[in-house]
């Protein structure tokens, strides 16, 4: 795969994406799918819900000419497809957990059963000297983990930018170990989801050329990340040509699970249900402490990036799974840490940063 094409798969990919992103803002008052404030939502007036369909149809357009002819692309688009028409659906009429779980786990199947591939192994976790083999249950592993990463992602969702930026993080650093291991199917597929998140980043975030055309991701997008993400980790880690461990992935989407992980914790230890919405997410406890939304963002984007990077050097190098477990499990505590102390964490931000300007 040569420079020229894959720049010009990439820059094709911004013009397509931002094509549909300004097409979709005008389609979002006739198909009703628009975002009202309420007691969890504080933005102003009505934005559009289309984030995710934009981004979504400008990817599968950019499958169809830059991938090649095959079950796995075709299938890959057709439950992409579904996916998004349930995020659809529950933007749209507000579908019940169960509904969307049930719709999540279908597509999940026929993914797996299309294409008989899921987790076979999660490597040698506890250096035993043998790999952790799944065998029959593989495959509600891999099921349980499409609606685990789906729902990380749509968690995420609450502050401008972030689902968007969370997923380009885990994409630019997955495409780089397949482009450094030869893996052309992964990394053209993550090259063109980071083109194409990038014109919905401009519109969510207020920048110039299409900053006046405001979008959310919505619940199709949210959806649509999630199941990328699960299966570009199932391409990469349980494929012949193997390019990056299991493990190694969670810091490559360190931010959501982790946070989905906590969030449930504090839920059920309080009494209520896993699945009600509330805003003790880590960027509601950020903006509670004093930090403006864009703070916030600028904050969790970069502790992001710093996970990504230190399970790409831990691959790199070729770490035992064992250190990078345990890595991982500090970076949990890590965050733990932070969440308890966040009004301190907060303090000093902003001390800082009103010294600096």
């Amino acid at each position: 795969m040569t420079t020229p094409f894959i720049v010009t798969a990439f820059c094709f990919g911004v013009f397509v994406s931002g094509i549909f992103v300004l097409l979709m803002h005008r389609l979002a008052v006739p198909l009703g799918l628009l975002d009202s404030p309420c007691e969890r939502k504080s933005h102003n007036g009505q934005i559009p819900l289309v984030g995710g369909v934009a981004v979504f149809i400008a990817s599968a357009f950019m499958f169809l000419f830059f991938q090649d002819s095959s079950l796995k692309r075709d299938l890959f688009l057709v439950a992409s497809a579904i996916i998004v028409f349930i995020g659809v659906l529950d933007d749209k009429y507000d579908l019940t957990v169960r509904s969307r779980l049930i719709g999540q786990s279908l597509v999940a199947l026929i993914l797996i059963v299309g294409l008989e591939k899921h987790f076979f192994t999660l490597g040698d976790l506890f250096s035993l000297g043998s790999d952790i083999e799944l065998h029959n249950t593989g495959i509600v592993f891999t099921v349980l983990a499409v609606l685990a990463v789906i729902n990380a992602f749509n968690m995420i969702d609450g502050i401008d930018g972030l689902l968007g930026f969370v997923s380009s993080i885990f994409y630019t650093f997955l495409g780089i170990q397949a482009f450094l291991n030869g893996n052309d199917y992964v990394f053209m597929g993550c090259l063109i989801l980071v083109s194409c998140l990038i014109p919905f980043l401009l519109a969510n975030l207020g920048f110039k050329p299409i900053g006046n055309k405001k979008i959310f991701m919505g619940d199709a997008g949210s959806m649509f990340m999630g199941l990328t993400v699960v299966w570009l980790s199932v391409e990469s880690s349980q494929s012949g040509q193997v390019i990056v461990r299991p493990v190694t992935l969670l810091f490559f989407a360190a931010l959501p699970i982790i946070d989905m992980l906590a969030i449930i914790v504090r839920r059920i230890r309080k009494g209520k249900s896993p699945f009600v919405a509330d805003r003790d997410h880590i960027h509601h406890i950020f903006m509670r402490g004093g930090l403006t939304p864009r703070q916030t963002l600028l904050v969790l984007v970069s502790l992001s990036i710093i996970s990504a990077l230190c399970g790409f050097i831990l691959e790199f190098f070729h770490f035992p799974d064992l250190i990078v477990l345990i890595v991982f499990v500090c970076l949990c505590a890590g965050y733990s840490f932070m969440v308890l102390h966040s009004w301190r964490f907060c303090r000093w931000l902003r001390r800082n940063f009103n010294n600096k300007k």
